[in-house]
């Protein structure tokens, strides 16, 4: 799945802010600051580098998931073992968040982010010769893996040399490579598959991302503003520590989660129902589905003028019911059902994750950068945890079953959303506050 806009913003650091404008002595002519600004040259060469950095990463992770149909076919796989080539490419990188950051506070951002981004891309490369799913399956670990370096640093490196006043253009275009790198891996390999195959649509894949890859690496400007940290692996544990033991952060972990694993469970498995019976739609026509996605968009950005008037539980909970109703609809053996239920599910994915996610850093109050990390980790991992066992209930009862099991997620995600407000209910009571209850 590709990230939202969210995913991006989710990994916004707290440990590393950018240096603040130096005031300087009366009489005496203020210090430069050397962070890049509005109509620099300097900031159009980040701009681009890190929107390339961003179509690199995520045509990278989801190039597998819009060929499902083709390798089932070829390697005569079921769709939950197809799906692992998808799922474990989020595993890994949900594996690496945390290690990938605290190397970059060692080794500086650049550096992290080059060896990230051109790593997986050499994998990339070698995962359209792999003889049989185990290796393709050990390659996309390792490329997930590989690929956290980016999204674990990437917003670290525009905090520190971006100025504040060009900070939100500069995140909102890396954020746009994401999304478009998210869709294009999909499209891309999907097409590509459908008339070649599955090998060549990966191969594609790996040319578009290592061409995104280089121009990254010629266009990042140099880091002025890093100041290298010893990786202190205890203070870590304890911030980390600190977070798992805070009830409400946990609960905005188990909801990125559960809504991820629907998404897994949808789009690993909207391929084989869209060629199969009764719809039987082309390959490249099933492929399209993913357009879908830009949804996600303009979801993302109204899910915070939602929370701001329904209250943080108040918008989770229009987005379960907007993603359950979408998975009831998609039962229908209708296809303008099964479209508008895909709508309805991504759009109330997207607004779930984009009002968890953002309560994150509001509600952590120290080691936002690793209470993010967490987040993230728990997203990807429902991501391969929702698309294999999604897939695997697709084999078993076909669409009925991948819909289960998305509306079992919401399920408890609903049930953690009432008793986040139960305890909110019961905590005012006992402080003897008066008044309605915000859902915030």
């Amino acid at each position: 799945m590709q990230p939202s806009s969210t995913e991006a913003s989710a990994t916004a650091p707290d440990a590393a802010p950018a240096a603040p404008d130096t005031v300087p002595a009366p009489g005496t002519a203020p210090a430069p600051d050397g962070r890049h600004r509005t109509g620099s040259r300097s900031l159009r060469r980040a701009h681009l580098a890190l929107f390339a950095a961003g179509v690199a990463t995520f045509v990278l992770l989801y190039s597998t998931q819009g060929l499902l149909p083709v390798l089932s076919d070829d390697l005569g796989l079921t769709p939950g073992r197809a799906s692992w080539t998808a799922s474990a490419a989020t595993l890994g990188l949900a594996l690496a968040l945390l290690p990938a950051s605290a190397l970059s506070d060692r080794y500086g951002r650049t550096a992290v982010m080059t060896a990230s981004v051109l790593t997986a891309s050499g994998l990339a490369l070698a995962l359209p010769f792999a003889p049989d799913l185990t290796t393709l399956v050990v390659l996309r670990v390792l490329q997930g893996a590989a690929l956290a370096g980016l999204p674990a640093t990437a917003m670290a490196y525009l905090a520190e040399e971006v100025h504040p006043s060009a900070l939100a253009s500069a995140m909102g275009l890396y954020v746009a490579g994401n999304s478009i790198g998210g869709m294009g891996g999909r499209l891309l390999s999907g097409w590509v598959a459908a008339g070649l195959g599955w090998r060549w649509g990966l191969a594609a894949s790996a040319v578009l991302a290592l061409l995104a890859a280089l121009v990254f690496r010629l266009l990042v400007p140099a880091a002025r503003h890093f100041a290298p940290a010893p990786v202190d692996a205890r203070a870590l544990a304890r911030t980390v520590g600190g977070h798992l033991r805070n009830p409400l952060l946990l609960r905005l972990y188990a909801l990125g989660l559960l809504f991820m694993a629907v998404f897994g469970a949808v789009y690993n498995t909207v391929g084989y129902r869209l060629i199969a019976a009764p719809f039987h739609l082309p390959e490249t026509i099933a492929a399209s589905i993913f357009v879908v996605y830009l949804v996600g968009t303009g979801t993302s950005a109204a899910a915070g003028r939602l929370a701001g008037r329904l209250g943080r539980r108040g918008a989770l909970h229009v987005a379960i019911g907007t993603t359950a109703l979408g998975l009831l609809l998609s039962l229908a053996d209708s296809l303008p059902c099964a479209l508008l239920g895909l709508v309805l599910i991504t759009a109330g994915f997207f607004a779930g994750h984009a009002t968890a996610s953002s309560a994150v850093g509001r509600t952590a109050t120290e080691g936002r950068a690793q209470a993010s990390a967490l987040y993230l980790i728990a997203y990807y991992l429902g991501n391969s945890l929702g698309g294999t066992v999604g897939a695997d209930a697709y084999h078993a009862t076909g669409w009925p079953g991948a819909a289960l099991t998305g509306l079992v997620a919401m399920a408890l995600a609903a049930a953690v959303t009432l008793y986040a407000t139960h305890r909110a209910h019961a905590v005012r009571r006992a402080e003897g506050l008066p008044g309605r209850l915000s859902a915030r």
